[in-house]
């Protein structure tokens, strides 16, 4: 089994486009300290021939010009890209689906409540129906994609879409607004976890002992974006989990026996992005790695 990551940071890439904030400076100023990254999203084959890809970002052109396994060949329309499987609703993982508009079959999966979404505004009808078909896959139910994997998903803690908010907004909530995904080959597996607002005992017992975990790396800090002064929430009330503190997933993770660790899903103001910064240095003590561009890694 392959994975590629295709895309390593949180929503608005990094360095941000209309952000100034310290790490994103270095950025700016072609500092080889830091890398930029594209909007989160992963591609995953059993054969190096047939590829899902986990959640579509806005970069997703770009990310499959970068990625050669994904360029088309054969035929003067085709497309390696069999399927997508998105975890949640928001924008930097549904965005990428506008790209795959121009008549090419793939299958959609996703959790009820996410393809609902998707049904619901009218800006994806654009997906050419007869093509395009939607599987709405029921959480702790495994469903074949076809091409030699199998992906089951499963409630973590999370939040709906911001574009979903009202007034008062449940964080926290477990259920198929935000999912966790169990990708196998039948003989290895690993899991995705690019969002979670908590790191719980539920969390913690399905991904006690895997082989390879990808997981949500947004902030260092649960005031990070308060502190910069970028934004009135924590990273809690944006539906992610931090990196450090009691409660964080450093802490929480320390005991999992999780064999390969992996922080995905950085925000541009997170420190760990800096090579050599101290926060970088924490993580990687702890037994993490910080995810990139065209990573890859083999099961």
């Amino acid at each position: 089994m392959r994975i590629l990551v295709l895309g390593s940071a949180a929503g608005g890439g990094f360095p941000q486009w209309n952000c100034n904030c310290p790490v994103c400076q270095l950025a700016w100023s072609g500092d080889k300290r830091v890398k930029a990254r594209s909007q989160s999203s992963l591609a995953v084959s059993a054969d190096g021939e047939r590829w899902v890809l986990l959640n579509a970002s806005p970069d997703l052109r770009q990310q499959i010009i970068n990625s050669p396994a994904l360029h088309p060949r054969g035929a003067s329309r085709q497309s390696p890209i069999s399927a997508v499987f998105v975890t949640n609703g928001d924008i930097d993982h549904l965005a990428g689906l506008l790209t795959l508009r121009e008549q090419q079959a793939f299958t959609l999966f996703g959790s009820h409540a996410t393809l609902a979404q998707v049904a619901n505004s009218s800006v994806f009808g654009v997906l050419n129906k007869t093509l395009v078909q939607t599987r709405a896959v029921d959480l702790e139910s495994s469903v074949d994609t076809g091409i030699g994997l199998k992906i089951t998903p499963f409630a973590v803690p999370g939040k709906i879409p911001l574009y979903l908010e009202e007034e008062v907004v449940d964080v926290g909530a477990e259920g198929e607004s935000t999912v966790g995904l169990e990708i196998s080959d039948g003989a290895k597996s690993f899991f995705y976890v690019p969002g979670c607002s908590d790191v719980n005992e539920r969390v913690l017992k399905r991904l006690r002992g895997a082989d390879v975990l990808f997981f949500d790396g947004t902030t260092y800090t649960d005031d990070e974006m308060l502190a910069l002064g970028l934004s009135p929430k924590t990273a809690h009330r944006m539906g992610h989990v931090a990196l450090s503190g009691e409660n964080g997933s450093l802490a929480r993770f320390a005991s999992s026996g999780i064999a390969r660790k992996i922080y995905v899903h950085i925000n541009n103001t997170n420190p760990i992005l800096i090579e050599d910064s101290k926060e970088r240095e924490s993580v990687e003590k702890a037994g993490w790695e910080v995810a990139y561009d065209g990573m890859e890694v083999k099961q």
